[in-house]
Order: structure tokens, then C-alpha cells, then sequence
């Protein structure tokens, strides 16, 4: 009997091991209405050939009033990401349209609103600086993080 509860232990570990390599592929991350994104830091594993970031607004305020995305670039394009972005307006999400130097985003979100963005992970570099943050104007002075490629 006692090796029946091992083997039934070993296979929920090894379940939710399975389940647990799979999800190190994505990662949600939140933005509320204190202009704050609720992790300073992602890491995106190197065995990932796609990586999948939600952003769940969790505040309450309408996206014209505390609009938040989510934006990749390299660390040194950020800001003239973000002043470019400005100027596309928010019509396009604060991210001007066909810009090569944003590596991913997602759409701008208001209170209670989640969206999600998937990405090739072949254009991220091991040793490269990554940023992330909010495009909507004034917000990436506080509503940013660094996105790093790890083994």
C-alpha cells in the first residue's frame, strides 16, 4: 500500500512539474490605477521558443483617463519608443505604427480589461538589456520593468 501512495505522489509531482516547465513560458503581470506594474522583473527562460505576457488592468479607471499597455523594447530605445508612441496617440495604443524597435505590446487597456501578447523569443539576446513598460504618456517614468533572456 505504501508503494501505491509513492507512485501516485511521484506522478502528481511529475504532473505538476509538467505543468509548471509550460508555464514558465508565459507570465501574467498587472498594472493599477497607482500607474504601478506589479513586478519590477521578467526572466524568459532560453528553452522557450514563444513567450506569452498578460497585463490584467486591475484598476478601475477608463483607458483615457489611466490607460495602461505593455511594451518591450531594448533597454536604450525606450524612450524614444515611448516619445514616438506618444505622438501615434491613443488611437494606436501609444505605439507608433510599424516601428521596429518595439519587440512586442499589447493593446492599451482600461479598468477591469486584460490582454495578451505572444513573442518569438529569437530576436531576444542572452546579455541584452531589455525594457518593458507603459507607453501612455507619463506612465513609464514609474510603470516599468527589465526583461532579461536566462538558461
Amino acid at each position: 500500500m505504501a508503494t501505491h501512495w509513492k507512485a501516485l505522489a511521484l506522478a502528481l509531482a511529475l504532473g505538476s512539474g509538467a505543468s509548471a516547465w509550460a508555464a514558465d513560458c508565459a507570465v501574467e503581470i498587472e498594472g493599477n490605477d497607482a500607474m504601478q506594474f506589479n513586478k519590477a522583473a521578467i526572466s524568459v527562460p532560453q528553452s522557450c521558443k514563444q513567450f506569452t505576457v498578460k497585463l490584467k488592468h486591475v484598476g478601475k479607471l477608463p483607458k483615457t483617463a489611466m490607460g495602461h499597455n505593455w511594451v518591450l523594447s531594448k533597454a536604450a530605445d525606450q524612450q524614444p519608443v515611448v516619445t514616438d508612441g506618444i505622438a501615434a496617440g491613443a488611437a494606436k495604443d501609444y505605439v507608433a505604427a510599424g516601428d521596429k524597435r518595439v519587440l512586442a505590446h499589447t493593446k492599451l487597456l482600461g479598468g477591469g480589461e486584460s490582454d495578451a501578447v505572444t513573442f518569438s523569443t529569437s530576436a531576444l539576446k542572452a546579455g541584452e538589456t531589455y525594457a518593458y513598460f507603459c507607453s501612455f504618456p507619463g506612465h513609464a517614468a514609474l510603470m516599468k520593468g527589465t526583461l532579461t533572456l536566462v538558461k
